[in-house]
Parts: structure tokens; sequence; C-alpha cells
């Protein structure tokens, strides 16, 4: 059968495959566009697996919210180059989507089901788009929220990420942009938990040990340095509770005195892009010299 141009170009279109290899594949399933798609990916996902033991730390966090649901996910690359390309962030807008549709347990419980947008196996979908890419891609985690009023979220350039649960009495556009700010100042300020109450007896512990044995308290009578290290401790958990913060685009109120008669926090999630992962390194002299002696 004659394999035509434009049968090559709906293949290539289809499947985001190279010319020749779009071509060599209507060739062998003899100008079956279907036979032709299913060893492209076959093929794709072969080479997919071999790229899955390389270091992917860049890539985009994304956010989903229908109503009361709301789902924030990391989705990593290898380079910011393929963070920034739209196959890779429309991949990841779906798969925050599918967070928030399927409820998965876990990221490899969510491989294995079928995604909502695009009716595939998850695995199937990101090994795909692996292929057309040509880097490694992950999901590394995800949150999911199904509240009673309602979720918000704000995501910074992509690289950090907010998903927060309120309550309120009645949702309206004063509670709805009290909750994109408090949103914003999470990603900026970066609070750890949503009050006092929250916090760990050992991390107090932890704090006031750290404190009383601070060189500059170690002349003081013990009554004295109990009495500084409380201070030092109030003010430090007050730093690391959203509700004590100082208001990012206010300073002269706390989020508390922000939300007060308005609305409350239940929950926060932050995600900052890479947090934790190991960064691939480079050295652009040995991959010039690779790719000429390849």
């Amino acid at each position: 059968m004659e394999i035509k141009a434009s049968m090559v170009k709906e293949l290539r279109d289809k499947t985001g495959a190279g010319m020749m290899d779009a071509k060599k594949a209507l060739v062998e399933a003899n100008g079956d566009m279907d036979k032709a798609a299913e060893l492209l990916r076959q093929k794709g996902i072969a080479s997919a697996d071999k790229k899955m033991g390389r270091i992917a730390a860049e890539g985009v966090v994304a956010t989903y919210i229908d109503g009361k649901i709301g789902a924030m996910v990391e989705m990593n690359c290898e380079t910011d180059f393929v963070a920034k390309n739209e196959n890779f962030k429309n991949l990841s807008a779906m798969m925050a989507e599918a967070v928030a549709k399927l409820n998965p347990e876990s990221v490899d419980a969510m491989l294995k089901m079928d995604c909502p947008v695009c009716k595939k196996p998850i695995d199937d979908v990101i090994k795909e788009q692996i292929a057309k890419i040509g880097e490694k891609i992950t999901i590394r985690r995800f949150v999911r929220y199904e509240a009673n009023c309602c979720v918000s979220t704000y995501v910074h350039n992509g690289k950090i990420g907010v998903l927060l649960d309120v309550k309120c009495d009645s949702c309206n556009d004063e509670t709805k942009t009290i909750a994109k700010d408090i949103c914003l100042h999470i990603a900026s300020s970066a609070p750890e938990f949503v009050s006092r109450d929250e916090i760990p007896a050992s991390v107090i512990e932890e704090e006031k040990r750290i404190e009383m044995g601070k060189d500059d308290l170690a002349s003081k009578p013990e009554a004295i340095r109990e009495k500084i290290v409380a201070g030092r401790i109030d003010k430090l958990m007050a730093q690391r509770c959203l509700l004590d913060q100082a208001f990012v685009k206010d300073p002269n109120q706390t989020i508390a005195d922000l939300i007060k008669g308005k609305l409350s926090v239940v929950r926060f999630e932050r995600y900052v892009l890479g947090e934790g992962l190991e960064k691939r390194q480079d050295n652009f002299a040995d991959e010039v010299m690779s790719q000429i002696k390849g």
C-alpha cells in the first residue's frame, strides 16, 4: 500500500512521533492508522521505560477545583524547558483533574486507573507523553480535599502551589476573595500549621532544648533563662502558625484578624516544586561530546 504524506502527517499529529518513525510504523502496519499508532505507542513505552532511571526534579505544580472538591498535583520532568512545554502543562492539568475525580489512594493506584479526560489508563497516558516529549515524567505527589464549604487555590509560576479548605456561613465574593488572599499568603509566608493547637508537643520541646542551650543564656539564672526561652518559643511558634502570622498584604493585621467573623481555615497544603529531590547536574561539554561521538 502506498503511504501518502497526508497519512504520515495525520499519524504525526495524532501521536507526536517523528516523521520517519511515523512513516516506518505505517509501512509496518500496511497503512492501518490505528495499528500504526499502537506500534508507535509500544515503541514509545519501551523507550519510556529506559528514561525512568533519570533524575526528574523540574516540572510544575497544578491544581483543579470543581465546587467543593479540589486537588493539587506535582508533576516532574527533567528540564525546565519541558516544564514550559504546553503538552506537559496540559498533562499536568489533566492529572490534577484526574485526582479530583478519581480520588486515588496513592500514585501507584492512580496509574492503574482510567483517566476521566481521555479514557485511557493513566500509566499509558504518561508513557505516551514520555515518548512524545523525550524526558522522564512522573507524578510525584498529590493532595485532594473534599470540603464541607469551599476550596481555594493559588499557584505561583507553576513552582509553588497552595490548596486551602475553608468554612464560612455563606460563600460569597468577599469570602472567596479572602480565601484567595490566604492562599497567596501561604505561598509567600510558608506556615506549617493552621493554629498553635496543631503543633506537636515534641516540636515545642525540641525548640526549647535548642534555645536553652544557646551561648547567650549560659550565664543567666535558671528562672531568667526559662522566662527568656518561653518568650522566644512563643515568637517562633507564632511564625510557624498561619493564624498568628502578619498578613502579607497588610502586616498590621494577622490572618486571624483578617478572617474573624467571616470564615475559618480548616486545613491547607503547600507544595514547592522539587523540594527534597536531587537536582539534575548537566555537564554541557560532556553532553556535546557524546552527541558528536554518537
